[in-house]
């Protein structure tokens, strides 16, 4: 899974970036399921998932606060 740029993410619609979050934490949910079970090869996916899922929150919340100036 490719790192997310910012730039690009900037670029969706709010409701997009909630979506891609959710999705993040389902996927981050999973990942750490199957490394407790011993399913996961790559355990740096985690940390890559949840820095994906920082910078999305991080997007949402910078599109609300420019929202209300």
């Amino acid at each position: 899974m490719p790192t997310m740029k910012a730039k690009e993410l900037k670029a969706l619609s709010i409701d997009e970036l909630e979506e891609k979050a959710q999705g993040l934490k389902k996927s981050l949910y999973q990942l750490r399921f199957d490394a407790k079970v011993s399913k996961l090869e790559n355990v740096l996916k985690i940390r890559q998932t949840r820095r994906d899922l920082a910078k999305v929150l991080t997007v949402i919340r910078e599109l609300e606060l420019n929202k209300n100036d």
